[in-house]
């Protein structure tokens, strides 16, 4: 299993993201009737096998990895100029994860199990997200 890493341009918290997520799919134009968020980047991962169905996208928000959202599958997607994308199949929940800094990059990255964030537990997620975000500034996390 790998995860995958991505930064979440243009949103500014984890609760903005939340405010979002029921739109993202409409952005691109993907409606796979269903209940699910879709994302389009342009690579397909070579991957894909180790991360449908198990594995999650962390969101990179502000400078630190705060959430992640369950992976479902990976679809090709060719738009009306022939150009090839991938469209990231994604379950509506979003977990918050125990801030990680994570320095800016282009594109997404595969993150190894190893070193991904634990998930915060939805009853302490107020204040474990405050104490962990300062440890994280601190350099103690």
């Amino acid at each position: 299993m790998i995860h995958m890493v991505k930064l979440c341009v243009g949103i500014s918290s984890f609760e903005e993201l939340e405010s979002y997520r029921n739109e993202r799919a409409h952005w691109w134009g993907a409606d796979y009737g269903e209940d699910v968020h879709v994302h389009r980047t342009r690579m397909m991962p070579k991957r894909a096998a180790e991360m449908e169905g198990i594995a999650s996208i962390y969101w990179v928000i502000a400078g630190s990895i705060v959430c992640r959202q369950p992976i479902l599958r990976l679809a090709p997607y060719t738009d009306a100029e022939g150009k090839d994308y991938c469209d990231i199949i994604m379950s509506p929940e979003l977990v918050r994860t125990i801030p990680y800094p994570k320095r800016p990059f282009q594109g997404w990255r595969y993150l190894e199990p190893k070193d991904a964030p634990p998930d915060i537990a939805a009853n302490d997620a107020e204040n474990s997200v405050e104490i962990a975000a300062e440890l994280a500034r601190l350099g103690l996390l």
